[in-house]
């Protein structure tokens, strides 16, 4: 990886106006969150809605939508992507240093959130759980999209269209999706190491992480070959 890059890439993300459309989530999590434990309601009713099907389902992918499809993809829209490209460094190199800003954004942009909503609901080991959770998921998730932004003109428009249809659709109604939705890796990592019923995990911990490791090494091999067949214009050949 390559700090330069690391360090421009951190001041041109946290600049742009897009990352406003992450402030709202984190908020909506915790204070849903402070809304159930008031309410005196069951933590099993509003649990596994709360930190399940909005942190981890809705929150962990659309702020790894925002920021991994921004990273790279942003340079190749207005251009400035050529000032890497004439720069003799090898493309995986500016892949991983893109990777690495994308995934440690995203953890923290979800894994702060949801740490504080679980130690609000009284669970630590919950709050290691989705931690780590997110941060499996956030590493995935971010390949997937930076190989996207590379892949397509419109990465969050085909990002939506994943993340709606495949995650949280057809992963519902059919049990052998689950095994290739990022979401179940995430969720099933967390469920283990948070041992509470406020999570359901559907994939076996092992095939979890194989899968996760095939999106991460898949995104990133992706995304540095089609990056090798740029041209100076930031065009594909």
């Amino acid at each position: 990886m390559n700090l330069t890059i690391i360090g421009i890439t951190v001041r041109a993300l946290l600049g742009r106006r897009r990352v406003l459309m992450l402030l709202p989530m984190p908020l909506i999590l915790v204070g849903l969150t402070l809304l159930g434990i008031y309410s005196n309601v069951p933590d099993g009713d509003w649990g596994p809605t709360v930190f399940g099907n909005l942190g981890l389902s809705v929150i962990l992918p659309l702020t790894a939508l925002i920021i991994g499809s921004s990273v790279l993809g942003l340079e190749i829209d207005d251009g400035t992507i050529t000032h890497l490209l004439t720069k003799p460094l090898p493309r995986s190199e500016i892949v991983l240093s893109k990777l690495a800003v994308a995934w440690v954004v995203t953890t923290v942009a979800t894994g702060v959130p949801l740490v504080v909503a679980a130690l609000i609901a009284g669970s630590g080991t919950l709050a290691v759980g989705l931690v780590l959770g997110a941060a499996l998921g956030a590493l995935a998730y971010s390949a997937l999209f930076l190989a996207l932004s590379v892949v397509t003109k419109r990465p969050v428009a085909v990002g939506l269209v994943y993340i709606m249809l495949w995650e949280n659709v057809l992963v519902g109604f059919v049990d052998g999706a689950r095994v290739f939705s990022v979401r179940e890796h995430a969720t099933t990592l967390a469920d283990t190491v948070g041992n509470t019923p406020l999570l359901a995990s559907s994939v076996a911990l092992g095939t979890a992480m194989v899968m996760s490791v095939l999106f991460i090494v898949a995104g990133t091999v992706g995304a540095t070959q089609r990056l090798r067949s740029f041209a100076l214009t930031g065009e594909a050949n």
